[in-house]
């Protein structure tokens, strides 16, 4: 059966249901508006607050020219500001683009030029980054927003922030966003030399909340601190955004200082923290940690890469009341499609777990065949969770939606009921402190480097960083290179997260009969590299 209405009827009725990530707020808002919605730093602002706050700054992005389906580039720490910008645009229709800050103007500028951003908003103390970037991106008109987060006033050419949450229309906006507009632009290496623009709508991101909330036993009554970094989808969407959906607490801090976490939980009566291994691994080695109250705190969740076991056991012994979730999973799936619950901790250590409520996951082989259970297959999902596909590029898009599932590139075995173990990356991409470096970029950045023959770089486990960047590098025949040479060299091309912790010199690399290098043995035999580490988090 099939609805005919006239145009105006069917536009009502699509208003009436509409269900955004901006309605969101809005909802929350209505429920609970004298309810504490986020602390950060002095500022305390309730729902209704928080709400009002973001119309205005929606209005002020439409009175200056951007519109629903613009980009508008964010660059900056976890603040306030972040908080609000991420639902103004949502309200809009604007697609959101994050940025990490921790690279460079050059990988900056490729993330502008790619997605076309229509303006950027930077911190104070990222602004010369964001110049930088914008001039090798040839931009020099757009809107340009300044957070102040050292209190410095805005450079020329740059406008507060502030100013727009502050004043104005209160509001809501009059903008229809469908189910399947996109809303955010996530930038990922993934396993490319150049990375991948995600694009992704509040399908996508809504479904995934429900899942967060469902398997991941999320409530209104949480209070929880963010400090993983909000750029990166994981704190973002299955943290702050489905806090906001509950109507619960959010305490903002700009990072993961474990001192500042440790007070924090004591200090807000914290209920619910996501960090990655390295940082539970940070707080548990903090001399704070046992002198500190942690005895509110009820829910840890932790992802980016498996948890240690002892590290695991150690959790257990020392928040004996804290439950534990593994989350598993992709920029591409919203991010979440397995989790190991509390329960489920100690007998499947090092899982990650079973398809979350909205997912289906199963492994193939290279044609796509579902492999047998205990064999090493491609782990692919079909999920509304799912991204739209990669931003300006259809051949990439097609690649990684082929037959109708989405490949995430990663292997993987399963149980016949239907437990996941990651157990290697198709592209040897590695995690390194909860971040994705890809080797290739790596790899090409030191092939810049005089006296380079050949270079591989891998990950090795690490008790830190729980990956680490390694390069092994064959110097050219008479080449006078050093580890030094390389090591500055990268300094000056790569993010400080993508830079090799260790650089070997070697005399060939390991091939296989077809040429191909085989960076398995490379790890095995420079795995003792991270254990001669006699202190955590140097290398």
């Amino acid at each position: 059966m099939e609805a005919t209405f006239s145009h105006g009827t069917g536009m009502s009725i699509a208003r009436a249901r509409q269900h955004a990530i901006g309605d969101l707020l809005h909802r929350s808002a209505r429920r609970y508006p004298d309810k504490l919605a986020v602390v950060a730093g002095d500022l305390r602002i309730t729902y209704a607050e928080f709400d009002a706050a973001v119309n205005r700054c929606a209005h002020a992005l439409s009175a200056r020219g951007l519109e629903k389906g613009d980009r508008l580039a964010l660059l900056s720490h976890n603040c306030w500001q972040f908080a609000v910008l991420a639902f103004a645009t949502a309200k809009l229709g604007i697609v959101l683009v994050p940025v990490n800050f921790m690279l460079g103007p050059d990988e900056i500028a490729y993330v502008l030029r790619h997605s076309g951003a229509r303006g950027i908003v930077s911190e104070d103390a990222l602004a010369p980054t964001a110049e930088k970037a914008l001039a090798a991106a040839g931009i020099d008109d757009g809107t340009r927003g300044w957070i102040a987060l050292s209190g410095a006033s805005p450079a020329a050419g740059w406008e507060d922030v502030d100013d727009w949450w502050r004043e104005g229309d209160p509001s809501v906006p009059d903008v229809l966003v469908a189910d399947d507009d996109p809303l955010r632009l996530m930038y990922t290496s993934g396993t490319e030399s150049r990375p991948k623009g995600v694009m992704l709508s509040s399908r996508s991101l809504i479904t995934q909340y429900v899942s967060c909330i469902v398997d991941g036993g999320m409530s209104s009554d949480d209070i929880e601190v963010h400090a993983l970094p909000m750029y990166h989808c994981a704190q973002l969407d299955c943290f702050f955004s489905v806090d906001v959906y509950l109507g619960a607490t959010s305490v903002i801090l700009p990072g993961p200082d474990p001192a500042t976490l440790l007070a924090t939980i004591a200090r807000e009566g914290v209920t619910k923290l996501f960090c990655p291994p390295t940082v539970w691994i940070s707080l548990l080695r903090h001399p704070d940690f046992d002198t500190t109250d942690l005895s509110s705190l009820r829910k840890g969740y932790y992802g980016a890469s498996p948890m240690p076991v002892e590290v695991l056991r150690e959790l257990q012994r020392r928040l004996p009341d804290v439950q534990l979730w593994n989350f598993y999973g992709q920029t591409e799936m919203a991010p979440l499609a397995t989790i190991l619950r509390p329960h489920e901790q100690v007998q499947r250590a090092g899982s990650a777990g079973r398809a979350a409520l909205d997912v289906e996951t199963q492994l193939v082989d290279d044609e796509g065949r579902p492999v047998a259970p205990g064999e090493i297959g491609e782990i692919v999902h079909r999920s509304p969770h799912a991204a739209l596909g990669y931003y300006a590029d259809e051949e990439k898009t097609a690649e990684a939606f082929r037959g109708g599932w989405f490949h995430s590139g990663d292997l993987g075995v399963m149980t016949a009921d239907g437990y996941l173990s990651v157990v290697d990356r198709k592209k040897d991409m590695i995690k390194t402190g909860g971040e994705n470096v890809a080797s290739r970029e790596v790899e090409e950045a030191i092939y810049e480097l005089d006296g380079v023959a050949e270079v591989a770089v891998f990950g090795i486990t690490h008790p830190y960083w729980v990956e680490a960047v390694t390069a092994v590098v064959v110097p050219k025949p008479g080449a006078t290179l050093t580890s030094d040479d390389v090591q500055t060299h990268a300094r000056e091309r790569l993010a400080p997260y993508k830079r090799p912790k260790y650089v070997v010199l070697a005399g060939g690399l390991p091939k296989n009969p077809s040429g191909k290098i085989l960076k398995r043995q490379l790890r095995d035999e420079h795995a003792a590299l991270a254990q001669e580490d006699a202190r955590a988090g140097e290398g």
